[in-house]
C-alpha cells in the first residue's frame, strides 16, 4: 500500500523523525512547517492523509483541521492529529473538528503504521466510490460536504459480555442514537447481518472469547462488510490495537472509556458510513443510469447491445427459439411539428407503457433510438413472436392516446418487423439487420402492420 502523507508540525525535528518513519514503509511524504502551508498544499496537491500537530504558531491543529473539513475539496481528507496533548478534552476537541484519530507523543511505531494504513485503506474505498459518483454528475462537491456530516440519529449495536459496562455505555450513547445492545457475539453477528446498522461497537471484556474473531466475522461478510467497527479496549494492549486494525476495525477507544470522547468517535464513524452509503447509493444509480433510458424507464440501447449477443449465445447453447420484435411509430414526426416534442415525449412514454403490459416478464425491451423499440423474446418462435407483436400492434391502435396539453387524445399506429435467430452463425448484428428489413418493408407496405422476415 502507497499514498502522499502530508506531515505538518512547527518543530523540524518532528517532522524529520515522522518523515523517516513513514519513508521505510515507502510512503510518500509531504511536509509543512505551519498551519497556512498545510492548507495550501491540500487545496492544490492530492494528499491521503494528514499528519497533523495541534500547537502551532499563527493557526493551530484544531482550526486546520476545521478549515480542511469545511472545505469541499478537501473534506474527505483523514486527519490524524499527532500532540504531545493527552487530556480527553483534548481528544474530544478535536473529534469534534472533524479529526479521524489521535496519536500522542512520542508516537509509537506499531499504533501510527497500521493507523496510517487503516484510514489510507478507508479513504481508497471512499475515493473510489466519490469519483464513480463525480462522474456520473449525480451528486456535487457541496452535496457530498454535506452528508459527510449528517444531522440524523444513527443505529448502534453494541457487543458487550458485561452488564454493569452496557449501561454505562448505552446511556452515553443514547443522545446520538439507538442503540441495541447483545452479550453473545454469535448471536451479535446474525444480528449485524439482519438490521441496518450504522457503527457496532466491539468491547473486549469477554471471558472465553476473542473480540477479533467477530470483527473478522463482521468483515467476511457480505451484509456487513461496510459497517464500521469501533473497538473498546485495553490501555497497553498494542498487539490486539494493530491486529484489530488489519482485519478491518475502523476505530479503537481506550479504557477507560471518557463519554465525551466515545461520543464523538461514534458520530464520526456514523457520519462516514452515512456518506459512503449515498456514495454507493449513487454508483448503483450510475450504473442504472447506464443502461436505461432516462424518458422511457426501458433499457436502452448500450444495454441492448451488450445482452442481446448473451441471450443469443445462452438460445444457442440450448438449441431453443430466439426471436426480436422491431417497432417504429408511424409519423412520429408529425406529432413532434404538430403538438410539439413535449407531447412526443409523452406518447413514447404512454407507447413504452404499452409494450411493458404486453410483453412477458422474460423479455428484454428496449428503446432502441428515437421512436424504435426492440422487444427481444427468448425461447419464442417467429411465428408466436409475430402474434405477440400483433396483439401489441392493436392495443396501440385501438385505444387513443390520452396526452396532457394535447387537443383530444392522438390515434397512434406502428409498424413492427419480426426476425428470428438462426442457430448456426447468426449474430446480434444480422438479427437486428433482419428485423429493421422486416420494419422497412411493413412501412413500405403502408404502416400499421406486422411483417416477419424470411426464414
Amino acid at each position: 500500500m502507497t499514498a502522499r502523507i502530508l506531515v505538518v508540525d512547527d518543530v523540524p525535528a518532528n517532522v524529520k523523525l515522522l518523515e523517516a518513519r513513514l519513508l521505510a514503509e515507502y510512503f510518500d511524504v509531504l511536509t509543512a512547517g505551519d498551519g497556512h502551508t498545510a492548507l495550501s498544499l491540500c487545496e492544490t496537491t492530492p494528499v491521503d492523509l494528514v499528519l497533523l500537530d495541534i500547537m502551532m504558531p499563527g493557526i493551530d491543529g484544531f482550526e486546520v483541521c476545521e478549515r480542511l473539513k469545511a472545505n469541499p475539496r478537501t473534506a474527505h481528507i483523514p486527519v490524524v492529529m499527532v500532540t504531545a496533548l493527552d487530556q480527553p478534552s483534548d481528544r474530544v476537541r478535536g473529534l469534534k473538528a472533524g479529526a479521524d484519530d489521535f496519536l500522542t507523543k512520542p508516537v509509537n511505531d506499531l499504533q501510527l503504521m497500521s493507523r496510517v494504513k487503516s484510514l489510507v485503506r478507508l479513504k481508497n474505498v471512499s475515493d473510489e466510490l466519490r469519483l464513480r459518483a463525480q462522474t456520473a454528475q449525480t451528486i456535487g462537491l457541496q452535496e457530498l460536504a454535506r452528508q459527510d456530516r449528517p444531522d440524523e440519529p444513527g443505529n448502534i449495536l453494541l457487543v458487550d459480555g458485561r452488564g454493569s459496562s452496557q449501561e454505562r455505555l448505552q446511556r452515553t450513547l443514547k443522545p446520538i442514537a439507538d442503540v441495541s445492545v447483545i452479550s453473545d457475539p454469535q448471536a451479535a453477528l446474525f444480528e449485524a447481518a439482519e438490521n441496518n446498522f450504522d457503527l457496532v461497537i466491539v468491547n473486549a471484556n469477554f471471558d472465553d472469547y476473542d473480540p477479533l474473531r467477530l470483527c473478522s466475522q463482521l468483515r467476511s461478510l457480505e451484509r456487513t462488510r461496510f459497517i464500521p467497527i469501533l473497538l473498546i479496549t485495553e490501555q497497553g494492549n498494542d498487539e490486539m490495537i494493530v491486529r484489530a486494525l488489519d482485519l478491518g476495525v475502523t476505530d479503537y477507544i481506550i479504557r477507560p472509556v471518557d463519554p465525551n470522547e466515545l461520543v464523538a468517535r461514534s458520530l464520526t464513524q456514523i457520519r462516514r458510513k452515512h456518506c459512503n452509503d449515498m456514495l454507493r447509493k449513487s454508483v448503483q444509480q450510475t450504473i442504472e443510469l447506464a443502461v436505461t433510458d432516462g424518458l422511457t424507464g426501458l433499457h436502452n440501447r448500450r444495454y441492448l447491445d451488450n445482452h442481446l449477443k448473451l441471450l443469443m449465445d445462452r438460445a444457442a447453447a440450448r438449441g431453443r427459439p430466439l426471436s426480436i420484435c422491431m417497432t417504429d411509430i408511424d409519423r412520429f414526426k408529425h406529432v413532434n411539428d404538430t403538438y410539439g416534442h413535449d407531447v412526443g415525449d409523452e406518447v413514447l412514454r404512454e407507447f413504452a407503457s404499452r409494450i411493458r403490459s404486453t410483453v412477458r416478464g422474460a423479455d428484454l425491451a428496449c428503446r432502441f433510438g428515437g421512436e424504435e423499440f426492440v422487444v427481444v423474446m427468448p425461447d419464442t418462435p417467429p411465428e408466436m413472436a409475430a402474434a405477440v407483436a400483433e396483439r401489441l400492434r392493436h392495443i396501440i391502435e385501438s385505444q387513443p392516446f390520452s396526452i396532457p396539453h394535447a387537443d383530444g387524445a392522438l390515434v397512434i399506429t406502428a409498424s413492427m418487423g419480426i426476425a428470428g435467430m438462426k442457430l448456426e452463425g447468426d449474430t446480434a448484428e444480422a438479427l437486428l439487420k433482419r428485423a429493421d428489413m422486416a420494419l422497412y418493408q411493413a412501412k413500405n407496405e403502408g404502416r400499421n402492420r406486422v411483417v416477419a422476415a424470411a426464414a
